[in-house]
């Protein structure tokens, strides 16, 4: 299965096409600071936490490694089993993009709820957006990858909540459904531009305030050094 945008570099795209078709094509030329490895840490053991409370869960990454094309894959057939199952790093592909949700649970009658799992104290935009090009991609590849007699006849995605920390070493949750849904017409179009950028030469934008926003850029080093004579 061919894929050319993740959720990440979507997500990238949307602050900087420029590092966005650096993540793609030179990733080795991020750099991210100590403390911002160590947020990345934080944020690996709360989703951890969460993860421990679905014992029975099915972890596709520690399956496949770093076989990445072949998630989708093995996520549909697991699904497509009849029965409660629970999945970690689930795959899921649509117009040539890749997303891994961090837990998908599917229910006796069908239904899915997929949590994406953020270890911030309050829901930014950026996890707003984080969940919306989630739900695009899933929402169009669960039809033709699960039986319809193994599905529920009046609704697929059940709940499509971001969970995140509730200040007290617990959790709180949201459901951006219907926020998700209403933001399909966007993500579709920055879809079709990120693809139509990431198939040209490096983009070439200046250094600015959108380096620093929502997060500081990890290719801003890249960006800052003098062009080549």
């Amino acid at each position: 299965m061919d894929y050319i945008l993740t959720k990440s570099k979507y997500i990238r795209g949307l602050q900087c096409v420029k590092a966005m078709y650096l993540d793609v094509y030179h990733p080795e030329w991020a750099y991210y600071p100590p403390e911002t490895l160590a947020r990345f840490r934080c944020g690996r053991d709360f989703e951890r936490t969460f993860k421990n409370t679905f014992p029975k869960g099915i972890d596709i990454s520690a399956r496949l490694k770093n076989k990445i094309s072949s998630y989708p894959i093995l996520t549909a057939d697991l699904l497509a089993q009849p029965g409660e199952v629970t999945l970690f790093e689930a795959g899921f592909l649509y117009d040539e993009v890749l997303v891994l949700a961090d837990v998908v649970h599917k229910d006796l009658d069908g239904t899915l709820t997929i949590y994406e799992v953020k270890n911030g104290k309050t829901i930014s935009d950026t996890f707003r957006n984080d969940v919306a090009v989630q739900h695009y991609v899933i929402s169009h590849a669960i039809p033709s990858i699960i039986p319809n007699d193994l599905f529920c006849t009046s609704l697929c995605l059940k709940h499509f909540y971001v969970l995140y920390n509730d200040g007290q070493d617990g959790f709180a949750k949201e459901d951006l459904m219907d926020r998700s849904f209403a933001q399909h017409p966007i993500i579709k179009e920055n879809i079709s531009q990120f693809k139509a950028i990431l198939a040209q030469a490096e983009p070439n934008i200046d250094i600015s305030d959108h380096c620093n926003t929502p997060y500081e850029c990890p290719y801003k080093r890249h960006c800052l050094r003098p062009p080549s004579v």
